[in-house]
């Protein structure tokens, strides 16, 4: 094959990679190991989840694609992943562009709403690991939210967990929050979008111009740039305001 034809696959697939964010989410609680998403076959208690915390995922690290891509390389052990009905929050987008080019999520407190996300149970070492991943370019805050109203599928109730939550506040329209249209959460106000929807929005404010596919690859290219287009997201944006969450120094 022509390097210009491999450089082209690889465009399209980054391309995609982007477009395809938060990639796909199991529609009920599963085991994540090596790779693979495996679904649960029995019942989950407290002394499967020994020396793990339960870390919130509002995003793409609900997705066993994701996963696989952040825990690659050796194996990282077991993890459970459990769907839960958290009341009184949403997926919303952050006003900021991730290396691989997608606007990502992070958390919203919204009053009435139930969003179904899921609860990642890690041990130190995928802790760690999730560190390196989410806060080392300092786009998201350490926490852990307690009060927590959530229906779990499997396992143990529980009242508070471990969250990222993104320091750019979160992306608004209209001066409301953007949810994520792939997150199923009900009694919202607000319409979801896509990530091709919320990429055609974040293009059309900044660089009307380009074309979409061109405005994703110069995101995923360019470093600079990408900081330079989420500095500017930030006149779109508003603070985050969670009552319930508490920072955690790393």
């Amino acid at each position: 094959m022509a390097l210009k034809a491999r450089r082209n696959i690889l465009l399209d697939h980054r391309i995609n990679r982007a477009k395809t964010y938060p990639y796909t989410i199991p529609g009920s609680s599963y085991i994540f190991r090596e790779g693979h998403s495996l679904k649960f076959l029995g019942p989950l208690n407290l002394a499967d989840l020994k020396g793990r915390r339960p870390v919130l995922a509002v995003g793409s690290n609900q997705s066993p694609n994701q996963l696989a891509r952040k825990f690659a390389a050796r194996d990282w052990g077991p993890i459970p992943v459990i769907r839960a009905k958290v009341k009184g929050y949403d997926s919303v987008y952050s006003p900021h562009i991730t290396s691989y080019g997608s606007i990502p999520a992070t958390l919203q407190e919204v009053s009435g709403v139930t969003a179904s996300l899921f609860v990642t149970w890690l041990n130190n070492d995928q802790m760690m690991r999730m560190h390196e991943t989410e806060i080392a370019d300092s786009n998201y805050t350490f926490g852990i939210l307690v009060d927590l109203n959530a229906e779990m599928e499997v396992g143990p109730p529980i009242k508070e967990t471990y969250v990222y939550i993104s320091n750019h506040g979160h992306l608004c329209d209209a001066g409301q929050p953007i949810p994520l249209s792939e997150i199923n959460a009900l009694k919202r106000r607000q319409t979801g979008r896509s990530q091709l929807e919320i990429q055609q929005f974040v293009r059309d404010f900044l660089e009307p111009r380009i074309e979409i596919d061109e405005f994703i690859r110069i995101s995923i290219d360019s470093r600079e740039i990408r900081r330079r287009r989420s500095i500017q997201l930030r006149t779109l944006a508003q603070s985050i305001q969670l009552k319930s969450f508490y920072k955690i120094s790393i």
